[in-house]
This record gives structure tokens, sequence and C-alpha cells, in this order.
């Protein structure tokens, strides 16, 4: 094959006719002798020194064949809108196979069409540009970085081709790939680690509807710390948790699953929020004084028709009315858990039937490019128009925020709502109360108040008899320990029928074994013996509440 008529743009290179043409006919000796006897000697250059050739042939010696048929990468030279084969190397016919001159690429290069390459070689022609491209894999296995280089033919009628040179990057890929994989099960498990610390099925109260979303941040394996928990307490109340521990990786993952278990064992001792949070401050700064996490915890009660909550440096409660008007919580937060030396203080903020409120982690807020309060506002603006079931507003509001797998924080959001009941669905959910005036006397007022309210509601004889023995048996208990105001309470629900006594003295009854020959102290036993579950706490004035819940037959 001739390759005079070819001219490859080679970097640092020249075509042998135009260096010929370039060499003078005048040696230097001849130019010396020609020089003036009388004229003086010029100074020596200071200038660095020639490098002296390198022995071996030079560039000029060898032919584009000679060149392209030593190089050990796979090279083939194509002319013409066609792309016709001029010159494929050893390399590339050891690698592909032997083509034939004159065929068409398409038909006579299939691995062209394996590299998606027949639509580069036009835009190659037609643009005079080179191209690359990185890594594409063949049929049988190897990969291959290929460049497209334009070429113009010597002849003035000549066709353009382009210069196709492939590098064996086959090692480089597999390794390439096999650390993705492992990037990817790093990924997983370490998501998985997350998962697992959080609840695998969020608890569901009476009296409210919950969901919650987590979502990783970023492609890498460093998870957050980001949680979140829904806690009954018992008597209709329940805790409502969500917390982020600084830093990511799989030590603040661990931070995180250390707090959410204290937080749920906190929340057995019914402590008002502020007071859990001086427990878990002092619980961080032990598990790892360099992890600084924020926390809300809040307590929703059915009776009471607000939310009680307090804030460790975490972002406000934001609470939507049925209108669509959109509250946060005022309360000041505190400094985050892990910090010390702070008394933390509770708050409240209204949730009437037909609200929503949404607790939430930073990563959903915060960007780089904007104030994280402006992050706030706009969740609120996206919170007014959210409607629909509380999974359907989380994935609303993790969509209006622009949260997508490539986000580079964690996100947690948790959706409460307190549904307006009407018509059969209010039937279900009923509350009467009796405050116990007159002293011991109270008690067969209480008696007969509790037969009256379980008989409307229509509960079977076996659960009006026991619902009667446990009101009696806590009523007695207030009587003779407790101190006024108190007062009896009986709420039922769609699932649960619950009794409550409050009084006016704090010391909290425990359950403690009776002897055969005591007289007294069997009370909360047969409480506990009968009913679904019991608890007790101090109310906020002052005072303690004693409760029991009974299941209702399905």
């Amino acid at each position: 094959m001739n390759f005079t008529r070819w001219s490859a743009r080679l970097p640092g290179t020249q075509r042998r006719a135009a260096a010929r043409d370039d060499q003078s006919s005048v040696p230097a000796a001849r130019a010396e002798s020609a020089r003036p006897a009388n004229a003086a000697t010029p100074p020596p250059e200071t200038g660095p020194e020639p490098v002296a050739p390198m022995s071996g042939p030079s560039l000029e010696g060898l032919s584009a064949g000679d060149l392209l048929g030593r190089l050990p990468a796979p090279v083939a030279l194509l002319h013409g809108p066609q792309h016709r084969v001029t010159y494929v190397n050893a390399a590339y016919t050891s690698a592909f196979g032997p083509r034939s001159c004159g065929t068409p690429a398409a038909e006579a290069m299939p691995e062209l069409a394996e590299l998606s390459l027949l639509p580069l070689l036009d835009q190659v022609l037609r643009s005079g540009t080179s191209r690359t491209v990185k890594s594409r894999k063949v049929l049988a296995g190897s990969s291959y970085t290929v460049t497209c280089t334009p070429v113009a033919s010597g002849d003035a009628d000549g066709e353009p081709g382009v210069l196709v040179y492939a590098t064996d990057v086959t090692d480089h890929a597999e390794a390439a790939e096999r650390l993705r994989s492992s990037e990817r099960r790093h990924r997983e498990t370490a998501v998985t680690l997350q998962r697992s610390l959080l609840p695998q099925d969020l608890e569901q109260p009476d009296d409210l509807r919950i969901a919650a979303t987590y979502q990783p941040g970023g492609t890498d394996a460093a998870v957050g710390g980001d949680w979140y928990d829904v806690i009954t307490l018992g008597a209709g109340r329940t805790a409502l948790v969500i917390g982020d521990v600084m830093g990511r990786g799989v030590r603040a993952a661990a931070v995180m699953g250390q707090l959410r278990t204290a937080v749920r064992a906190y929340a057995r001792l019914d402590l008002p929020p502020h007071e859990i949070l001086q427990l878990l401050d002092v619980l961080a700064a032990e598990i790892d004084a360099s992890q600084i996490a924020t926390c809300v915890y809040a307590v929703h009660d059915p009776n009471e028709g607000h939310l009680v909550y307090a804030s460790a440096g975490h972002l406000p409660i934001l609470v939507c009315d049925e209108d669509g008007t959109v509250h946060r919580a005022e309360e000041t937060p505190g400094p985050p858990l892990g910090t010390g030396g702070w008394v933390h203080t509770s708050g409240t903020i209204a949730l009437p039937p037909g609200s929503t409120a949404v607790l939430y982690t930073d990563g959903l807020v915060e960007r780089r490019s904007e104030d994280i309060d402006e992050g706030v506002a706009s969740l609120e603006r996206a919170l007014s128009g959210a409607k629909g079931s509380p999974q359907v507003v989380c994935d609303r509001l993790i969509r209006s925020m622009g949260v997508t797998a490539e986000h580079d924080d964690d996100v947690a959001v948790l959706v409460v709502q307190h549904p307006a009941r009407t018509g059969p669905s209010a039937e279900l959910f009923h509350n009467a109360s009796l405050e116990l005036l007159g002293g011991i006397e109270a008690a067969p007022r209480a008696r007969a108040f509790a037969t009256g309210v379980l008989a409307s509601w229509r509960f079977p004889m076996e659960l009006c008899d026991l619902g009667l023995l446990a009101a009696s048996e806590l009523v007695a208990n207030s009587l003779q320990h407790g101190t006024p105001p108190m007062r009896l309470g009986l709420r039922r629900t769609d699932r649960r029928l619950i009794i409550e006594v409050t009084d006016g003295d704090d010391h909290l009854p425990r359950r403690r074994r009776a002897e055969p020959a005591d007289e007294a102290g069997r009370g909360i036993s047969i409480v506990a013996t009968i009913a679904s579950s019991w608890g007790s706490r101090r109310t906020p004035g002052g005072g303690k509440a004693v409760w029991c819940e009974f299941a209702l037959p399905g």
C-alpha cells in the first residue's frame, strides 16, 4: 500500500517530501569558506549546547507504514464517505482478524459497530476534528479506548480519510468495574445497616395516622445518622422522635442506633420531653464526646389537642391546619445533645383535628446556595399545598424540595396527621370523666358512673365487668393514697378502652407482691392482671395519673 498519498496529522512529524524540499543544498563547509578572511571572528554563543542526535534510524527514514506497523496498538486507515479499508496493521489483524482492503468498514469491520464507532467516523470526516471514546467493550469481552483522527489525501482529487487508533484497556476496565461493584456492595451494606437501625414498622396510634421516609444521601457508602421513631406511651399518648447525628459513616450510624435505643428506654419512664432530652444529653456525651446530635422529642395526648415538645438544636416542627395555614413551633431550641450544661425546656404547639405535623432533618431544607431559613420557608409553602395520606404528603414534600437519589445529604421526614372524624367513624371515639369529690364516699359514685358509661358504649358484658373492676381499684387506690383534686376518666377508641385516674399526689404506685395476711396492696396487681397494659406518670402541674387499657374484641 502506498502511503505517500496520505498526510496523517500526527503531532511533531512532517511528510517526508516536505522534509526533503527543506534540506539546504549548500554544505556548512562551503558556507564557512565564503566568509571574508578579514572578518572578525564572532564570539562564541552562550546558549544551551545542542543535543547530539540519537543513534538509530531517523524519523525521516521511516515510512508511515513502518511507523504504524510497529505500533503494538490496533490501527486502521479508512477513506471516503463509505470508510473503505485502506490499511490495518499487524496488531489490528491480531486483535480482530484480517480485513480486505477496499471494503466498506460497515461490512468488513463488525467490531466498529460493536464499539458504536460508525456514526463517530461520519462526524470526524465532516468536522475534521479528532474524537475519542473511552472504555468501549466488544462482544469478545475486551475493552478499548479509540481515537479517530482525520487525515487528508496528498492528491488534489483524493478523498479524505480517518485513522482509527485503539488502545486495549481491558485490565483497567475490569479493575474499574470491580471497584464499582465493591463500592455498590459497601453502600448497600451501609444502607442496610442504617435502615435496620430505624423502625421496621411504625407504630400506629388510635388517634393519629403516621408515615415516615428515609432517603440516604449521595452515592458513596458513608450513610448519615438520621433517625425517627414513634413510641406509644399508653393511655392514648404517643411520643414522636426525630434526630440527626452529625457526620457520616458507620460511627455516626452506630451513635444513632444507641441514641434511638436510649430514647425508647427513657420514653417508658413517661417523663416530660425536656427531661428526656436532659437524660439524652448526658448519655450522648458518654457515648462519644466528639459526636454532636440534634433531636426533637414530642408527645401527643388526645385529651389535650396539642403537641408538647422539646428541641436540642433541631429544626422547628411545622403544623399545617386543615385550611392550609402553616404554623412553626416557636420554642427556642436548646443546644445539641452531648454539649452538656444546659437545662432544656418544653413548649407546646396545637394539633387540632384535620391538621398535619411534620418533623424533619436538615437534609430536607439545607442547601449550600441559600440560608437554611429560606429552606424552611420553602418547606412551609410545600406543606401548605400537600394533601392526602401521610405517605402521600411525605412523597410530595420530598419531590417539592428537590430531593433525588443524588442528594448530598441524608433526609428523614416524619408526617403525623390528626384526622377529623365525622359520621360512623366519630361514633367509635368517646370520652367521659367524673370529678371525685367528697372523700371515701366518692367510690360508689365512681362505680355507678363507670357502669353507666360502659353500658352506653355497648361493650360486651365481660368487658364491662373487667372495666368496672379496674375503675374501682384505681379509684380506691387514689382515694387511699392520693390527694385532691381527683378525677376518673374513661375513653374509648376504635381499638381499646382506656381508664385513667388522676390526683394531686406525685408519688407513683408500684406493683408489689402482697402477702396472704395483707388486707391491702392488691389493687395494682389486680389491674395489671386483668388489663392489657397499665402504667403511671407524673402530670405537668404536679400530681400523677394511673391508667390501664383493655383491647376491644375484634
